[in-house]
């Protein structure tokens, strides 16, 4: 049991200690995904912000379900800076229910009653 809890406590050093630093370095261009939906257009500027011209799949695109919620764009409050904040907290939230699914759908032994047929 030892042995275990040290992986996991190390697994968890290591989790934040990436999502919370390298979050900071990492590169701010878009990914494959927006690349490929900004193909065939233009991106300008606006007075009320940017607008496509052209032909491409982006042009169909609105604001996702979340786009107002507190982690949306990789920070926390759309504030600048909090990029491994908002990472650490992923971590965190993800870890938190991994466990709790893995803790509710763990194989249980059974106990010595049942064992015995008892019931």
């Amino acid at each position: 049991m030892n042995r275990r809890r040290g992986f996991l406590l190390g697994f968890l050093v290591v989790a934040l200690l990436v999502a919370g630093g390298l979050s900071y370095v990492a590169s701010s261009s878009p990914d494959g995904l927006d690349t490929v939906a900004l193909h065939g257009c233009q991106v300008t500027g606006t007075g009320s912000g940017e607008q496509l011209d052209g032909t491409c799949i982006a042009q169909n695109a609105g604001e996702h379900a979340t786009a107002h919620s507190p982690l949306a764009g990789y920070s926390v409050l759309g504030g600048e800076g909090t990029v491994g904040i908002a990472g650490v907290v992923g971590v965190l939230v993800t870890l938190a229910l991994a466990g709790g699914l893995f803790w509710l759908l763990r194989r249980r032994t059974p106990t010595r009653s049942a064992e015995r047929g008892d019931d």
